[in-house]
């Protein structure tokens, strides 16, 4: 028989600076993804933290505090495989991470390779670029971990393609403005169409300071088939099975047009 993997999208509403609170909300995603039968969870870009952390990343006991909030997460997650974002300090180098939680051991620690420098992010500011991808296997299936801007370029999955991964997982804090969702899938199917993989697409919810993510997750089989996209502005928990490069258990939910989902969005910034 071959390998299947139950994976859930962790689509949540982080707060800037609240580690304890992000905490929390991560394990809340992973037991009732857990509950449901997922085997592995991914929660969306630096979400034990909140984006965008800004001048925060200047500050050593942020990042130390991050440090241990991670690891109290670590040993909090049992029965499930985590994958959290998370910024990491590595001798005096500093990192847009994700760390993948097993049996209460950080496993494996992905580094961000492409650093935005555009518009509203300026991650070169506080963060040096990854240079070495990141596969964990589960069930026999061989995860690779990409984070948001790296989806944006074909090299780093190019990178994650030939380090051996059947799925690609993506964590994003991918902000929102009109016509988005479509060109986040125009560009995914673009890296799928590259690398002939699948890949998973967990983006955030929420407001915070001038930017709305508006959620929208989403996953794509290797032929670029689109298989599901989550509500957007909408905090959920979804669980999808993976299997052979195609996806099930999925649906594809529709973006408003356009006047509902600009209004969609407006409640978010303030809500």
């Amino acid at each position: 028989m071959e390998n299947r993997l139950k994976i859930a999208i962790a689509q949540i509403n982080p707060t800037v600076g609240d580690l304890a609170g992000n905490a929390r909300r991560i394990l809340d995603a992973a037991a009732a993804a857990r509950a449901a039968g997922a085997q592995v969870v991914v929660t969306p870009e630096l979400a034990l933290c909140g984006y965008p952390p800004e001048d925060l990343l200047l500050r050593p006991d942020f990042y130390r505090a991050c440090a241990r909030q991670l690891d109290e997460l670590a040993d909090a997650v049992r029965d499930v495989v985590l994958v959290v974002g998370h910024p990491l300090e590595e001798r005096g180098s500093f990192y847009n991470a994700a760390s993948v939680l097993r049996d209460g051991l950080i496993v494996e620690t992905y580094r961000k390779m492409r650093l935005p420098n555009y518009q509203v992010f300026d991650e070169k500011r506080y963060f040096d670029a990854g240079e070495e991808p990141c596969v964990f296997t589960v069930g026999g299936v061989r995860c690779g971990v990409n984070i948001c801007a790296d989806v944006w370029n074909a090299w780093p999955v190019e990178e994650t393609r030939r380090a051996g991964a059947d799925v690609i997982l993506t964590l994003n804090a991918s902000p929102y403005h009109v016509g988005k969702v479509l060109e986040r899938q125009q560009v995914l199917s673009d890296r799928i169409s590259e690398s002939g993989l699948s890949m998973l697409y967990v983006n955030m919810v929420g407001g915070q300071d001038e930017l709305v993510f508006d959620g929208g997750s989403m996953a794509f089989d290797n032929d670029g088939r689109l298989a599901h996209r989550a509500p957007l502005f909408e905090s959920r928990v979804d669980v999808l099975e993976w299997h052979a490069g195609s996806w099930s258990g999925g649906s594809v939910c529709e973006p408003d047009p356009e006047p509902g989902e600009v209004y969609q969005a407006l409640v978010a910034g303030v809500r």
